[in-house]
């Protein structure tokens, strides 16, 4: 049995914690496990090597960063590699393009175009525990190239496609995927098994514990995905392809983003193509643009609303200003927050949305802006009310069950 097993940078956060994970290799291979592991960086290593970056120059080159964030990883990979050979393993240490990843040009947000598993699979076959340092690879020219936040994640599964593993372990501080948060709601209750679709949903929608390009790859390459803890024996969550007794279930989660900003922009002219206009150069500014809402125009003039991430308000504000003869004005709101209810169940059962807003209003919590799709309600509110609702989208659907 092949498993490539992926650990966080809590998991690896200082020496000790490498031996707890030297440790959980070591059991996994006493049990007849051929395994690849991928390491991200120590806790805040990553962050401690963007601060000397910027003691230097506050926009430094990518290709430079790339060179510097990624060594990060391959520290990790080495330590954890010596802990296993001194117990008596047979580990070997890869980089990114050791294990054969390459991807496009994009610094600092690279996606893998191909893997050549070779040096991989001939270590396998020598018997050995092969170390693979995540978030990382090369572009064709050998430029190293990093894969972007929770870029560690993705190593993991690519790898696992490239090389046919039974499974992917995902381990970090967190035991699983719960149906939310559970320090907002501590009825809170963990999941057995959840579809990709769901869980690429929660991971967009704020959830932290996947990275949402990682479970989008594992659902492409049919990847059978666990969430595990390092810290515990637990069995964790299983993401995986949906079943029928999955739309049983009405409601996996619900999920709380406090990142949201909501843009409203008044008096804006009510000819054909504006908000073509405005979209796109939000868009070439790079600022993902969540819910739209548009008012029906009069007397040549319309009310449109959307909401960005808080991290790109300050961008967003630039483009609407560039807007001048055709907006009349514009509102910006920080204090706004997004709660979403995720489910493969509202595909086959009606009145799910109902519930929500009856619940919301129940608590008096006013809806701004609502979002669906086929297994999502989004909906924007007041941020102070965010985790009231939460708990009450939690209590209406019985989630703790």
């Amino acid at each position: 049995m092949l498993v490539v097993q992926k650990y966080g940078g809590t998991s690896v956060g200082d020496l000790d914690r490498i031996e707890n994970v030297a440790n959980r290799v070591a059991k996994a291979r006493d049990e007849g496990k051929d395994l690849v592991v991928v390491v991200s960086a120590m806790s805040g290593e990553t962050n401690k090597l963007i601060s000397y970056a910027e003691h230097f120059s506050k926009n430094p080159a990518k290709k430079e960063m790339d060179m510097l964030l990624s060594s990060g990883e391959r520290v990790t990979a080495a330590l954890l590699s010596i802990a296993l050979q001194a117990k008596g393993y047979d580990a070997v240490a890869m980089t990114g393009r050791q294990a054969g990843i390459v991807t496009d040009d994009l610094h600092t947000y690279a996606r893998i175009e191909k893997i050549d598993p070779t040096a991989m699979q001939k270590a396998i076959g020598e018997g050995k525990i092969v170390i693979v340092a995540g978030f990382q690879g090369v572009n064709k020219d050998g430029s190293v190239t990093t894969l972007g936040r929770g870029g560690s994640d993705l190593s993991a599964v690519a790898l696992a496609g490239a090389l046919h593993a039974d499974q992917c372990e995902i381990y970090s501080d967190v035991d699983g995927i719960y149906t939310t948060d559970p320090r907002i709601e501590p009825k809170a209750k963990k999941l057995d098994t959840i579809s990709y679709d769901e869980m690429l949903e929660l991971s967009s929608l704020g959830a932290k514990v996947l990275q949402n390009r990682s479970v989008e790859l594992a659902k492409k390459l049919g990847v059978k995905l666990y969430a595990k803890s390092s810290f515990t024996e637990n069995e964790g969550t299983l993401i995986t392809e949906e079943s029928d007794n999955m739309e049983e279930v009405l409601v996996s989660g619900v999920v709380l983003d406090k990142n949201q900003a909501r843009v409203t922009l008044r008096g804006v002219s009510d000819r054909p193509g504006i908000a073509a206009e405005i979209f796109t150069k939000l868009a070439d500014e790079n600022i993902n643009v969540d819910m739209i809402i548009q008012n029906v125009g009069t007397d040549g003039k319309t009310n449109l609303g959307f909401t960005v991430p808080q991290s790109e308000l300050e961008n967003a504000k630039r483009v609407v200003e560039s807007f001048d003869h055709d907006i009349e004005g514009a509102d910006y709101d920080e204090n706004v927050c997004k709660v979403s209810v995720v489910g493969v169940g509202m595909k086959s059962h009606s009145g799910v949305a109902a519930k929500a807003f009856n619940a919301l209003a129940g608590n008096n919590i006013n809806i701004q802006m609502i979002s669906t799709s086929e297994i999502k309600v989004s909906m924007i509110i007041d941020e102070k009310y965010g985790e009231l609702a939460i708990r009450t989208l939690h209590d209406a659907y019985e989630l703790d069950k």
